[in-house]
């Protein structure tokens, strides 16, 4: 079966990312982004929380913005709506960060191709768990380690 190219692009990015900045994490565990940061971390994933408003999630500190993190970052995983996708990603792009991923339900065509056009790898209307489970599940992946992220 012939893969889209999509399909590539995700398990390529998935394969060589390490780090994820969860963009509108909340620490209640009952928010799916709680959820999905969660989900993240338990499979090796080093998560950075992004919201203004915590101090810490999951045991992590938390920043207010993109810009605040001083060390590299894979993929910016966005939980906001549509319409504040355009600043996260001018911050995406400035931060250095390899990809944007909006959650599902997060679309923003002219962000994803402002990201695009500055070289970073986007995914949009996507849930980064439900692909990672499916990856893992059909054997396409493993959960990171540190010997295997490049």
């Amino acid at each position: 079966m012939t893969q889209s190219p999509e399909h590539e692009t995700i398990v390529n990015l998935l394969r060589s990312s390490r780090t994820v900045a969860v963009v509108g994490l909340s620490d209640d565990p009952d928010r799916p982004s709680h959820e999905v940061a969660a989900f993240l971390q338990e499979h090796g994933y080093h998560i950075i929380p992004v919201n203004p408003r915590i101090t810490e999630a999951l045991g992590v500190r938390s920043y207010p913005d993109l810009l605040a993190i001083s060390e590299p970052v894979d993929i910016v995983n966005i939980f906001r709506r549509s319409d504040a996708v355009p600043p996260i990603v001018d911050q995406a792009i400035q931060l250095g960060a390899k990809a944007v991923w909006m959650q599902k339900g997060v679309i923003n065509p002219a962000a994803a191709e402002k990201a695009s056009a500055a070289g970073l790898q986007v995914v949009m209307d996507r849930c980064i768990m439900v692909e990672l489970s499916r990856l893992f599940r059909d054997g396409t992946l493993s959960p990171p380690t540190a010997s295997s992220i490049s």
